[in-house]
């Protein structure tokens, strides 16, 4: 069987119900597992991914195949601000795609590295951003989740 071919391409209007999808996903999948129950309750009540997809999105580049959205990048200036991939599509280089798409744009607007944050037990991520050159620089609280998790800086240098 041929191998999917995957677009990247800038988020349109019209991915805006796909791309809440895909955060929703990676919320249950990757994050859920690992949060209070309060700080699922208020990611869920506050809508956060649903906020964050509709105010940002324009910044968003997309992983498409088949016509599917299957996964997203968002950075600014040299920090990526996020990247996911949706559970069904992990394991088939759509992150690596969207990473090095994100890396050389970054690279085109003068910065010198990239840089990006997960948490300590993100280890499926720690270890994609690590065989594609990323290396740990710092470690400090996670504030975002109050989950009692700790944040890792990682940063690739370019060019």
């Amino acid at each position: 069987m041929p191998k999917a071919q995957i677009i990247v391409r800038p988020a349109q209007a019209g991915d805006i119900p796909a791309l809440k999808q895909v955060l929703q996903e990676t919320f249950e999948g990757t994050w859920l597992p690992h949060v209070t129950d309060a700080s699922a309750k208020r990611y869920v009540e506050n809508d956060i991914g649903g906020r964050y997809v509709e105010e940002s999105w324009p910044q968003f580049t997309v992983a498409e195949i088949d016509g599917d959205v299957a996964g997203m990048i968002h950075w600014r200036g040299d920090f990526i601000e996020a990247v996911h991939v949706r559970a069904g599509h992990q394991g088939q280089g759509i992150g690596h795609r969207l990473l090095s798409h994100a890396e050389q744009a970054i690279a085109t607007a003068g910065f010198a590295q990239a840089r990006l944050e997960t948490d300590t037990f993100n280890e499926r991520a720690r270890n994609v951003y690590k065989a594609v050159g990323y290396v740990e620089k710092d470690r400090y609280p996670d504030d975002e989740w109050d989950s009692g998790f700790t944040t890792v800086l990682l940063v690739k240098q370019l060019g």
